[in-house]
């Protein structure tokens, strides 16, 4: 019939078509570099443009309204919880602005997700004619569940950015090294291998450099950078380098010592984890290897005893 049409034929050739619009977008012609390419490394350095003449969505006013009462909220939780200097301290650390307020509002947006959570297992136990008491402790249970998981889960962001900077910190020593044996100043060398390297730790340094181009001496932005870290290898690197540039010692030999202390302290901690794992293998091996072997060899001597009997 003329009119008819199958749809496994339409199937093929929507899919022949979408194919040929692929092949089209990856053409080499189609690549060529525009350009907004060619010059968005020379401008990537340029302020942005302010938000207020950003157009704003739905979305984000309903979070305006919305955040004048999650900031109540969150300073109430405040006065309850306490410990604004350890979480800002933390936020630090995890390389996020510290708004103390801001993580005290995300904290009351997780208690209601988990009091959310909560309230869902209550319904459940109300409907299966369960007790309303422990529908309304499902819920509170819930709220301190997220608000815990939220203080948990920015220390876990800080231990994870600092074991990074960790790895990447001998590594950078070493290109600092080579950039101020080859004749650079520290400021110079500090601006190469910032600009080279990526990673938390060069995105550290460049605000030191940062800081330093705005005003302040180089020691006290790398006494910034030390403050802002909770390591100490990181701490002894930076006051390695400051006695070096006041006291004029040499600071290649100084920083190639710092990389091989930091390489000698990875494999001390690979060591130590190494000898945790190892006793943490010993209790499978002790509460369940060995009774199930021990009741294996047991057991036909019972059996043949009860069986003489």
């Amino acid at each position: 019939m003329i009119g008819s049409w199958s749809p496994s034929g339409a199937l093929v050739g929507a899919l022949a078509a979408v194919g040929m619009l692929l092949i089209w977008a990856g053409l080499p012609v189609r690549r060529r570099i525009t350009l907004m390419d060619r010059v968005a490394p020379y401008v990537r350095d340029t302020p942005r443009p302010s938000r207020l003449l950003a157009s704003t969505p739905n979305d984000a006013r309903v979070a305006t309204f919305l955040a004048p009462v999650f900031a109540a909220l969150g300073a109430r939780l405040e006065s309850i919880l306490g410990g604004t200097e350890s979480v800002r301290r933390r936020l630090q650390r995890a390389g996020l602005a510290a708004d103390v307020d801001r993580f005290r509002a995300e904290q009351v947006l997780w208690g209601v997700a988990g009091g959310l959570a909560g309230g869902l297992l209550g319904g459940l136990i109300l409907l299966t004619g369960g007790s309303p008491v422990r529908a309304l402790l499902f819920i509170f249970v819930g709220i301190g569940g997220g608000v815990v998981a939220k203080d948990l889960h920015l220390s876990r962001l800080a231990s994870r950015r600092e074991q990074v900077m960790l790895a990447e910190f001998p590594t950078i020593a070493e290109l600092l090294a080579l950039s101020v044996a080859a004749g650079e100043g520290a400021v110079g060398s500090l601006d190469r291998v910032a600009r080279l390297s990526h990673g938390e730790l060069a995105g550290e340094l460049s605000r030191c450099l940062a800081d330093a181009r705005a005003g302040a001496s180089l020691p006290n932005a790398l006494q910034g950078l030390a403050d802002r870290t909770g390591l100490p290898s990181l701490s002894r690197f930076v006051d390695g380098i400051v006695i070096a540039v006041d006291r004029g010692t040499p600071l290649a030999e100084v920083l190639r010592a710092q990389a091989q202390d930091v390489r000698e302290e990875g494999r001390r901690l690979i060591m130590e984890a190494g000898g945790k794992k190892e006793i943490a293998m010993m209790a499978p091996v002790v509460f369940l290897i060995l009774p199930i072997t021990i009741v294996f060899a047991a057991f036909p001597g019972f059996s043949f005893l009860n069986f003489t009997l």
